[in-house]
Order: C-alpha cells, then sequence, then structure tokens
C-alpha cells in the first residue's frame, strides 16, 4: 500500500531532494508552506509530484489538518531557535494531534549525542528539540549525515583550493571526517521515511576521510601537492571560538555566524561516527570521496 509522506521544509534544497527520492520510490508525498511561500518554489514541487498544502504554521490546528492520513513526517527545516524548537514542535504537535505514528527531526549533522553541550549552539538547539521529541509517543529516528560534502567546495580551512592547503587541528591528521553529499542523504532519508522499523538514530557517511587522506586524493585527482598544515591545538581552538563568540553578539541572530561555521569545524575533530548505517538499505549506492573530490577540484 503506498504511503504518504509529509515533508517540512520540503522549499530548500535538502527538501526538494527528499520529495524527489520518495516520489521515485512511488510514495504520495505532501508539503505544508506558508502562504506568503514563493510562487515559483511551490510550483517546482507541484511539478516533480508533491500536494502542496498552504497554511499558517504558527496554528497548529491547521498542521494537524495536513497532516491527517499521513505515515511519516520529515522535517528538513533549518533556522535558529524560532524554526528548530518552535517551528518544529508545533509541526511534531500537529502530527501527534493527527495520529501520525512516525516523526524524522532535522538533525541532518554530526551525532551530537557524543559532544558536550554548549560546543555547538546549532547543535544545542536540536538537542533541546530531540527533550521535547523524545518525550512523546511518537517513534522517532534521526539520520546523523556528519557534515555535507558541499562544504569541501567552500575554501574551509579543511580544503582551502585558493592556498593549495589542508589543515587540520590537533595532532588529527589522520583523524577521518564524516561527509555526506546531499543526493546520498536524501536517498537516505527517503528510506528511511518508508522503513517502519528503522531504529531511533542512524548515521551515515558518504565517505570518511582524513586530512591526509584528503591529500592523496586531491593528488590522486590533479597531481598537485597541496600543503598540510596543522592550524593550533584543539583547546587553542576552542578559546578562539569562546573569544570569537564573544566579541560577536550579533552572530547569536545569524544561522551561519563565523563562530558557528567554527564550531562546526570543532565539532568535527571533536566526534566521529562509529557505526554506519550505510548498509541497512542494499539499493543505495554512495559517493566515495575520491569521486567528489574529482567533480570539483580542477
Amino acid at each position: 500500500m503506498k504511503k504518504t509522506i509529509l515533508v517540512a521544509g520540503a522549499t530548500g534544497n535538502l527538501g526538494n531532494k527528499i520529495c524527489r527520492e520518495l516520489i521515485k520510490r512511488d510514495a504520495a508525498v505532501i508539503t505544508i508552506v506558508r502562504t506568503a511561500t514563493d510562487p515559483e518554489k511551490k510550483e517546482i514541487l507541484t511539478k516533480i509530484g508533491v500536494r502542496v498544502i498552504e497554511a499558517d504554521l504558527t496554528k497548529t490546528d491547521e498542521i494537524e489538518n495536513a497532516c491527517k492520513g499521513v505515515d511519516c513526517v520529515v522535517s528538513a527545516l533549518a533556522g535558529l531557535g524560532d524554526v528548530i524548537i518552535d517551528l518544529q514542535k508545533r509541526v511534531l504537535d500537529g502530527a501527534l494531534k493527527a495520529g501520525v505514528p512516525r516523526f524524522i527531526p532535522s538533525d541532518f549533522c554530526t551525532d551530537y549525542n557524543y559532544l558536550a553541550p554548549g560546543e555547538n549552539r546549532n547543535f544545542d538547539l536540536r538537542r533541546q528539540f530531540k527533550v521535547y521529541l523524545d518525550s512523546t509517543d511518537i517513534k522517532a529516528s534521526s539520520i546523523f549525515n556528519g557534515a555535507f560534502a558541499d562544504i569541501l567546495k567552500y575554501n574551509t580551512p579543511i580544503l582551502n583550493l585558493k592556498d593549495k592547503s589542508i589543515g587540520y587541528w590537533g595532532e588529527k591528521a589522520d583523524w577521518t571526517l564524516d561527509f555526506t553529499t546531499m543526493d546520498n542523504t536524501a536517498a537516505f532519508t527517503a528510506e528511511v521515511a518508508l522503513d517502519e522499523n528503522s531504529p531511533r538514530d542512524l548515521q551515515i557517511a558518504s565517505f570518511q576521510i582524513s586530512p591526509n587522506m584528503i591529500r592523496a586524493d586531491v593528488k590522486e585527482a590533479t597531481g598537485q601537492e597541496f600543503s598540510m598544515q596543522q592550524l593550533s591545538s584543539l583547546d587553542d581552538f576552542a578559546q578562539f571560538i569562546k573569544k570569537q563568540r564573544g566579541d560577536n553578539p550579533a552572530g547569536e541572530f545569524e544561522l551561519y555566524a563565523k563562530w558557528q561555521q567554527a564550531q562546526y569545524m570543532y565539532s568535527m575533530f571533536s566526534t566521529h561516527h562509529h557505526q554506519l548505517s550505510n548498509l541497512r538499505y542494499e539499493n543505495l549506492s554512495w559517493t566515495t570521496g575520491l569521486e567528489y573530490i574529482r567533480s570539483f577540484v580542477k
């Protein structure tokens, strides 16, 4: 029997990809959007077969109406506390009132369960929502994909194409980092949404790769030798982030403040995934580190 999945945040890049993957798997897909949503974004979803419902997302009863008959709600929402905590709570409350049995929260990040609270502002917001989610009777599944592989394209210290350098903190040149492409994340999420027996937490990674391995893959892909740079100790990096955050109070209202970006780097070098669920669904294929690096390093 065809399952019905509601995707919150479907107008975003990840949400759109999740919708496409669900439709490939013959699911009926619904999304709920604000009445002021860009008509072009709604049309894109409608054209691929998504049923778009406009609603006042400040009203739980309107969300409840959209959730009636839904088998699973997938949240691909992105934002600060007003979204990750407040809006997700309303979406969850609407799903609960409608009798939806399953919920996938917007936990698409490093597995914060292994990190100390306070080390990453955006992870802490997800941790707060998790407390509320786990206090309900709905069956939840969180998908932890590490970092989206796209960040390797953006000249972060981990891979700086302009400087032809690869950076790391502490003694962690061989520490593996978890990267997942958005396409792989969307495909896996679609499988989980349709899997009534999915567990509470699932760790995935398209590839796990250390700074030294990145250097080797860049050389294989281009023939170029990038330099390795130990940037500082992890303790010094943590103190730098703390000072940067204190000096930039306006960043508390920015989704990706400079100090928040540094927090993401710190988290990647503080924990990594130990039990990947990549093989849970046999029909999925995963992008390798070398394949991904070849796609954009010239």
